[in-house]
């Protein structure tokens, strides 16, 4: 490479520090040793694949029972937050579907009707040209 193009790829790299966060720029410094596995990008982990990044997480898993209470605990508190619909709401959207619905069927049970009329038609015609029976 000329020297110029070293001066540039040297300035960029200087530039790209000043353009990182603080946090990452704190987390790519040299005398840390190898980066934390949030800093890491995909694909650079051991062997090729990708890092696992964990939010927080020291010390050992909970056990089955634990996570499941946990779960459950989070599904109520969750399901307590949901705007639930009311019964006029729900009665209306349903009569809207079944009135779509039977739109809609009657409406492909007409089209098949005359497409399949159409084609019983077109067959009669072109055996009637070819004179077969």
């Amino acid at each position: 490479m000329s020297r110029k193009a070293n001066d540039i790829m040297e300035d960029n790299r200087e530039d790209s520090d000043d353009l990182l966060p603080e946090d990452d720029r704190l987390i790519k410094d040299d005398s840390v040793g190898t980066p934390a596995p949030r800093a890491a990008r995909f694909g650079e982990g051991a062997e090729g694949r990708g890092v696992r990044r964990e939010r927080g997480v020291t010390g050992p898993r909970a056990g089955f029972f634990e996570r499941t209470g946990q779960f459950l605990h989070d599904v109520r508190a969750e399901m307590k937050r949901v705007s639930w619909p009311s019964l006029n709401d729900v009665r209306n959207t349903t009569i809207i579907v079944l009135v779509a619905v039977i739109f809609f069927a009657v409406y492909l049970f007409l089209v098949d009707r005359g497409v399949s009329f159409l084609i019983t038609q077109l067959d009669n015609l072109l055996k009637w040209l070819t004179g077969s029976a």
